[in-house]
């Protein structure tokens, strides 16, 4: 009974762990993906109206159990994104959000993706892209956007999963979060090097 006992407490505290160490997160994406309601859509289940980023947002949600994130969602307009390399230290989880109904900057958004996960600091990092705007006509599906992004190509230590989601609606946002719960979790229990 004692060794039982023992087991669940040693189980506890490893969620206990994981409750009170948020996990940073970067949210990152060309600009009017979509990244910015996406944040607030899961802190406050609301829309708000947003202007494009200049800088970036920080808030801590808490949108799975035993796990919370301190999300970094930077602005994507092009004069910021070389700002970006300076987010990435102590990164653990990384949500790229694409505008699914924006064929003609998919591989634009392709091309920053793979600029990100080349740096050191993002090696083994898990990414769950969002592709955005699914209610817009002519949008791409999630095995599309899998196709158009090429991400077969990214490193193997990079876990992935693309979630179909619409910000304004919250559809597959809350799935996307539980996913990357999910992978961020692992990357926490393993390091860099799983």
């Amino acid at each position: 009974m004692g060794l039982l006992l023992s087991k669940i407490a040693q189980a506890l505290q490893g969620f206990e762990m994981f409750k009170d160490d948020p996990a940073r997160i970067l949210m990152l994406g060309l600009d009017a993906a979509g990244k910015t309601t996406i944040l607030y859509k899961v802190k406050l289940n609301e829309n708000v109206s947003t202007i494009p980023t200049i800088g970036f947002n920080v808030e801590t949600v808490s949108p799975c159990k035993g796990l919370s994130f301190t999300v970094w969602d930077v602005g994507g307009q092009d004069k910021i994104r070389p700002l970006w390399r300076h987010y990435y230290q102590n990164t653990e989880g990384l949500i790229y959000v694409v505008d699914s109904s924006d064929r003609e900057r998919l591989a634009e958004s392709s091309e920053e993706l793979f600029g990100i996960m080349e740096s050191p600091e993002m090696k083994g990092v898990p990414v769950v892209v969002i592709a955005n705007k699914q209610d817009l006509p002519g949008a791409l599906s999630a095995a599309q956007v899998i196709d158009k992004l090429q991400l077969r190509k990214l490193p193997r230590e990079n876990k992935w999963h693309v979630q179909a989601a619409c910000a304004t609606t919250a559809d597959g946002i809350y799935e996307a979060m539980d996913e990357l719960a999910r992978l961020v979790k692992d990357f926490k229990k393993h390091g860099r090097a799983y």
